[in-house]
């Protein structure tokens, strides 16, 4: 291994310290350099395209601890430990370009969302030896990593390798979760694959009817604030954050193509209003999922414990037209189906998944914010009865309900071509609708997030 010690700090003098490379400066490869600069890490080189090369050089002119390099051939014959940041999709070209330049001794990670082609580029292609010691921070660029989930991968190098790594990111502050490839990706789907079905389909829904429903009185308080703000949240971001998770991933795909069918079988539940079994089917969901069994915990503090954290974080206002909601909601909220959050459950219901077991192993903010709002809904008969009333006999949502099928099954159809290009197309056409919005939304939905972070219960100090 490189000869840097395994133990070393920022503190440390700057010979001493190792050569942090960063291969890839998109969002994450920005936030990596900050948090290490900031702390003290002195020797921190980053390159991205060819054509970036001088708009780089110029960020970080005023950086002692940051140095541009022209390519990843520069970056990886100096570098101690380099971190690809780069996406699944093109991951194997990249390390196959760069990978043979590593430095021998050096200890190599990637920041992609799905592991296996990450795995097999670096078996491919890194020489024998250098040690492979991955990460995966389970955030977005704009969410503060602090207390925030970072899965360590120890595939190939001895323990001190990683242990090295550890101190590098320590400044990050995150909680370290320790997995191998295989689990890394089960887990990562299971936590972000539905979830980011659900939040694409909104928008593709409400897209498709030329809608901002929270400008005309709906989706302003409690639950239907969060679906708005991590609605716009996710289509603000680039599309290649969630292309590569859902196309890549196998066991993602299977579940967006569950909650897909759970998304059309209970709709058409709904139009047939047979009380009976869709009450039935929700039901046993719910009893699955959330049952003492799936929890495996005697007792567990709720992640939500008042929807009203929401409403300061809203983008509209409520109707003035005198529209107010029936005995029948618990909430201000007009009469919702809740069906995005109906599937969900059904889903996870009907593959076996136990949300809490991966909630306390690694969950994304906007898993733990979802599941939350699922559970607030689930745990509640008055709610859970509520959402099921207005799935059968209110049909103030029954339009948004419709195109929401349609997106969901419009989305499964799309991740199982396989192909980058038609997601692009179709995220794209989406995020150009909301884009007007984006300022606003990201503004809230960081502090949201923030928010409910505070106030969860569950959630574990950073290591």
């Amino acid at each position: 291994m490189t000869n840097v010690r395994p133990d070393v700090t920022p503190d440390a003098p700057i010979e001493e310290q190792p050569t942090i490379g960063l291969i890839g400066m998109g969002g994450m490869g920005i936030m990596y350099a900050k948090f290490l600069s900031e702390a003290g890490w002195k020797k921190i080189v980053v390159c991205d395209l060819p054509s970036k090369f001088e708009a780089l050089k110029e960020t970080y002119a005023n950086d002692p601890n940051v140095t541009v390099m022209k390519d990843g051939h520069a970056v990886s014959r100096i570098s101690d430990w380099i971190m690809y940041s780069v996406e699944a999709e093109y991951i194997d070209r990249v390390v196959a370009e760069y990978g043979p330049s590593t430095k021998i001794g050096a200890i190599v990670a990637g920041q992609t969302s799905v592991k296996t082609p990450e795995k097999v580029a670096f078996e491919k292609h890194l020489p024998a030896d250098v040690h492979i010691v991955s990460c995966h921070s389970l955030h977005g660029p704009t969410v503060s990593p602090v207390g925030q989930p970072l899965v360590l991968i120890k595939h190939r190098g001895p323990d001190s390798a990683l242990r090295l790594v550890e101190n590098l990111l320590r400044p990050l502050k995150s909680r370290y979760v320790y997995l191998s490839y295989e689990d890394h990706d089960i887990v990562t789907a299971n936590t972000q694959a539905v979830t980011h079905a659900a939040f694409l389909s909104m928008g593709t829904a409400w897209a498709s009817e030329q809608s901002y429903p929270w400008e005309h009185g709906l989706y302003v308080k409690g639950i239907e604030t969060v679906k708005v703000n991590i609605m716009l949240r996710i289509y603000s971001n680039k599309w290649h954050v969630y292309a590569g998770l859902a196309i890549l991933n196998p066991s993602a795909r299977i579940q967006i193509d569950q909650f897909s069918r759970s998304t059309s079988e209970i709709f058409k539940l709904m139009l047939s209003g047979d009380d009976v079994a869709l009450r039935k089917r929700i039901y046993e969901a719910r009893d699955i999922v959330f049952g003492a069994k799936a929890d495996g915990q005697k007792e567990r503090a709720p992640i939500l414990l008042s929807e009203d954290i929401f409403d300061r974080f809203s983008l509209g206002q409520p109707l003035s037209n005198g529209r107010n909601s029936p005995p029948s909601s618990p909430s201000g909220a007009p009469p919702n189906s809740h069906l995005s959050l109906l599937a969900m459950v059904d889903c996870w219901a009907r593959l076996g998944i136990q949300p809490f077991v991966h909630l306390d192993l690694a969950a994304t903010p906007l898993f733990r914010m979802w599941i939350g709002v699922a559970e607030y809904l689930f745990r509640s008969q008055k709610r859970l009865d509520s959402a099921i009333y207005a799935a059968l006999y209110d049909v103030s949502h029954r339009s948004d309900d419709l195109e929401f099928v349609i997106a969901a099954k419009g989305w499964s159809q799309c991740i199982s071509f396989g192909s980058f290009d038609l997601y692009k197309e179709r995220f794209s056409e989406t995020a150009d609708f909301f884009q007007s919005r984006f300022d606003d939304a990201t503004k809230l939905g960081s502090a949201m997030i923030q928010a409910i972070m505070d106030s969860s219960p569950d959630v574990k100090p950073p290591s």
